[in-house]
């Protein structure tokens, strides 16, 4: 479908930072309910205008938190929203949600459960909205398909899918209740498999196209490119690393687990050629994705007004074009990795 189903102008609003809602879900740790707030109110101060939310977020958390905010800072419906299918919430008992729950703390008293099938898509949907207090959505996608996460249970899921919760999306933006439909997902494999069965308008893809991982670069994004697709890139940091590098002291996580040694060195590599040229790490990993013509948005995680601010600060910073030659000439960028042009923040 592409640019042709352009409802609303979604991709004319789009801002090229977005706000990642899944940390103000309680991602990790728990985040007062007013800083959440605050923080998505300045995100819009600064002109981003778009947020990423879904139901696995905290368990309705993170949704019930973007509704919230867009209550009190968004009366004039400017900001394009995309939310995710793919999970039911099931009801828990209070008690048994407190803690720490599939990297989650405190959140809302609900069980994830991968559910894919039209029915399960639309009652999603339906509680998002209540949660959201919104009556439609700009983008909606499906969350977590893969080989990698479901393992042998891919298949089933991907039919569940295919012949199930993709007729629900379908519907759903052919009746205006959504604008654009995609996939949520970590794997880019999963984003080529189904465009030989199915036809989307959008993919937001986490990890796969940063300054430790351009695996997505080789077939992917040239797919894209050819069938005129945008991308919105998640996970910029891959889960940190490229924020805390290896001179933080703490702890460095990738991909959502303890950096592996080779993420070390790729680190130490890129670190020394970023002192060399006084340029913070984490801007050059906020800018790269950027580059690419099919990216439309990156989209990092943010819990409160300085984080956001620091955001949009890294996003501005100027880098010279001979770091991104550094970069090449050292290996640490494939040659066909297209790379920001001065003046492009």
């Amino acid at each position: 479908m592409g640019e042709g189903t352009d409802q609303a102008g979604w991709r004319y609003r789009m801002s090229p930072l977005g706000f990642g809602a899944a940390a103000i879900g309680n991602l990790y740790a728990s985040i007062p309910e007013q800083l959440a707030i605050e923080a998505i109110g300045a995100a819009l101060d600064t002109g981003i205008r778009y947020l990423d939310t879904a139901p696995h977020y905290g368990f309705g958390l993170s949704e019930r938190r973007v509704g919230a905010a867009l209550a009190e800072f968004d009366a004039a419906d400017e900001v394009v929203l995309s939310t995710k299918v793919g999970r039911r919430l099931v009801k828990l008992d209070a008690e048994a949600a407190k803690g720490s729950r599939h990297g989650f703390v405190d959140a809302d008293p609900f069980e994830p459960v991968f559910d894919y099938s039209y029915d399960g898509v639309m009652e999603s949907f339906e509680h998002s909205l209540e949660r959201l207090g919104r009556s439609r959505v700009d983008i909606l996608l499906a969350h977590d398909l893969g080989r990698v996460t479901h393992g042998d249970l891919h298949a089933h899921h991907l039919r569940e899918f295919l012949h199930g919760g993709y007729v629900a999306m379908r519907e759903l933006r052919d009746a205006g209740r959504v604008s654009a439909i995609g996939l949520g997902v970590n794997e880019w494999e999963i984003c080529e498999e189904v465009l030989r069965e199915a036809e989307f308008d959008v993919f937001l893809l986490a990890g796969r196209y940063t300054l430790l991982d351009q695996t997505a670069l080789a077939s992917f994004l040239p797919l894209c490119e050819e069938r005129r697709l945008p991308v919105i890139i998640g996970g910029p940091y891959n889960s940190g690393a490229l924020v805390t590098g290896t001179r933080g002291g703490g702890p460095i996580h990738f991909n959502y687990t303890a950096a592996p040694d080779w993420v070390i060195v790729r680190l130490r590599e890129l670190e020394a050629i970023c002192t060399e040229f006084a340029v913070p790490l984490a801007a050059a990993a906020l800018q790269f994705p950027l580059a690419h013509p099919q990216v439309i948005s990156v989209i990092p995680g943010m819990v409160n007004r300085e984080q956001v601010d620091a955001s949009v600060a890294l996003l501005q910073t100027p880098i010279p074009p001979p770091f991104w030659q550094r970069l090449r000439a050292q290996g640490l960028l494939p040659a066909a990795a297209p790379v920001p042009m001065a003046g492009d923040p």
